[in-house]
């Protein structure tokens, strides 16, 4: 199986993420999707794994299935929220005897409504290295970077110290989508004077809906700068406009980044293929990889 890290290592990387559908019908919506954005030839694709393991399954199933039937490599999520170690040490092991050794290993959020939740790691550095444990060098582990900072850290410098540990036992992070070029350059800077230089993937999420991508940005710890609410706000309900700026927005958003020098862009799809398709367009980009 192809290895991010070595993606990365031989060049520029384009990814999408997707999440597990929960209905037939999602499942449909989902398969049209990859249909649709296979020829861009993704250097890889992600699947996220719901709060506290409620997609544990689906996400396995959808991994090994694009592993096995798709040139697209994938990338499995993993969180450690309510889950003991031992049971992460299973799901671990499970991946690595069906062949997939692209993980991104999270602390996870708990579910709003769960009643009981716990940590038997309390950290996504200790599921890097019981990933490690289990696969030794076979892995090859992401881990999430906070442009803004993570929203329970107590500040944006402890932030960056933990992110810099975290990465030091992984191979690359990706960031949560966030809204300007320098935002991602504080980044790097930060990380750099920390003496860390792993990639860390840029998270891009076209705005094509103002009020999702509020709540999204809520959920995530920060916010929509005004400037840009503003510019859709004056938008009003005209739905192609909104979406025609968001994909306008996103496209410089992306060519800001290469120009900065990122090492690929990870596109959140949300399960759909035409804005994405269509800033990768804009670009002017190749397909990521070639067909051998």
């Amino acid at each position: 199986m192809t290895r991010i890290d070595r993606l990365l290592a031989a060049g520029r990387t384009i990814s999408f993420e997707f999440f597990p559908p929960k209905t037939d019908d999602g499942e449909s919506a989902l398969r049209r999707t990859l249909n649709e954005l296979a020829p861009l030839q993704p250097s890889f694709v992600s699947i996220t794994y719901g709060a506290g393991g409620s997609t544990r399954e689906r996400t396995h199933r959808l991994v090994v299935d694009l592993l096995r039937h798709t040139p697209m490599p994938p990338m499995a999520h993993l969180t450690a929220v309510s889950h003991t170690r031992d049971e992460l040490r299973t799901i671990i092991t499970r991946y690595l005897d069906a062949g997939v050794h692209n993980l991104l290993a999270l602390r996870g959020d708990p579910p709003r409504d769960a009643e009981e939740v716990f940590f038997d790691l309390e950290h996504a550095w200790q599921l890097v290295t019981l990933a490690r444990e289990v696969g030794g060098d076979t892995f090859s582990i992401g881990v999430a970077a906070h442009p803004a900072g993570h929203p329970t850290a107590p500040d944006l410098a402890t932030d960056r110290r933990h992110l810099a540990a975290k990465l030091a036992l992984a191979d690359l992070a990706v960031t949560q989508f966030f809204f300007g070029v320098e935002e991602y350059e504080r980044l790097i800077d930060d990380l750099a004077g920390l003496g860390c230089h792993k990639p860390v993937l840029p998270g891009i999420m076209p705005i094509t809906n103002i009020r999702q991508i509020q709540r999204f940005a809520e959920l995530s710890g920060t916010e929509v700068p005004r400037r840009l609410v503003e510019r859709f706000d004056a938008l009003g309900d005209d739905e192609v406009a909104v979406r025609s700026l968001g994909i306008e927005l996103a496209t410089e958003l992306c060519q800001d980044l290469l120009a900065a020098g990122a090492p690929g862009l990870h596109f959140y799809t949300l399960n759909r293929s035409t804005a994405t398709r269509e800033i990768h367009a804009n670009l002017g980009l190749a397909p990521a990889r070639s067909e051998a």
